[in-house]
């Protein structure tokens, strides 16, 4: 099972950076949604493959265009949060804030119930189990956003489970679809289905690693194939690295697997799991 998720958010929404923070901050930046987004449109439509849209509730305000291109176009949108902000740096009540404005929002366009989620940098943590009660109490009931390896964005290092499964919170049951990892060895955890990491690899290794693994969960954002993106010069050396290596070499990636797997998105790939029998984790 190979599933195609793309993250819908500006070229600028990086997390961790003082200067490209707050919706007030954003102004500042030329937007470059439209030319990103026309390039994964036309890869998908070249390919025949599904995705997943996890799209910014202030994407669907600003740019309902965008919104309503993907939805017409058939594929299966949820939510990124609203402002793009990360989940560990929210009290309860601004997390779910932000949340309910961006159901809303993306529903407003599309008229159909968002039920699909993904936080921002997969930054839910095990020190905030009421998020998945706030996913549920407006009507989310698959999330994506555990990381199950340490990360800068905090990640889940002890979740223990990187295919799909149910969590569990207080009685509450959502379907999780977790990153996957790969092991380096039997100790290291090593992720290489989205963003940088993707950038990074060589496209053989790539190749080998989404051969040899059944359970992929891809993460894609329009700025990943904006080779020409204006530099945020007040990132760190290693930042920049990090969220300007491998741009113009990475659409052409992602073309090459589209053509060598059946990739599908996160509706279909439910369906076709008998939930009764995964591992249920319960978070405490």
């Amino acid at each position: 099972m190979k599933i195609l998720t793309f993250d819908i958010e500006e070229w600028f929404h990086i997390l961790d950076n003082d200067s490209t923070k707050s919706e007030a901050d954003w102004s500042n930046y030329e937007s470059r949604i439209h030319r990103n987004m026309d390039k994964i449109m036309g890869l998908l439509s070249e390919a025949d493959r599904p995705a997943t849209f996890f799209c910014l509730g202030w994407i669907a305000r600003k740019y309902p265009d965008v919104i309503k291109r993907i939805d017409d176009s058939g594929y299966e949108i949820g939510t990124h949060s609203d402002l793009h902000q990360l989940v560990y740096e929210q009290s309860a009540k601004e997390y779910e804030e932000d949340l309910k404005r961006s159901v809303y929002s993306l529903e407003d366009i599309t008229g159909k119930k968002v039920t699909t989620y993904r936080a921002p940098g997969f930054s839910v943590k095990k020190s905030h189990p009421w998020v998945f009660e706030i996913l549920a109490k407006y009507g989310i009931k698959t999330d994506a956003s555990i990381f199950p390896a340490a990360r800068a964005h905090g990640g889940f290092p002890d979740f223990g489970i990187s295919r799909p499964c149910k969590v569990d919170i207080n009685g509450i049951e959502l379907k999780e679809f977790p990153i996957n990892l790969r092991m380096i060895g039997n100790r290291y955890p090593f992720i290489f289905s989205g963003g940088g990491y993707f950038r990074l690899l060589p496209m053989g290794m790539l190749k080998r690693y989404f051969r040899e693994t059944d359970y992929v969960m891809t993460y894609f954002h329009p700025r990943d194939f904006d080779s020409e993106q204006p530099v945020i010069k007040e990132l760190s050396l290693v930042r920049k690295f990090k969220s300007y290596y491998g741009l113009k070499n990475a659409l052409d990636k992602l073309a090459v697997l589209l053509k060598e797997h059946d990739f599908t998105d996160i509706r279909t790939a439910e369906k076709n799991i008998n939930w009764n029998n995964v591992e249920i984790k319960k978070i405490i």
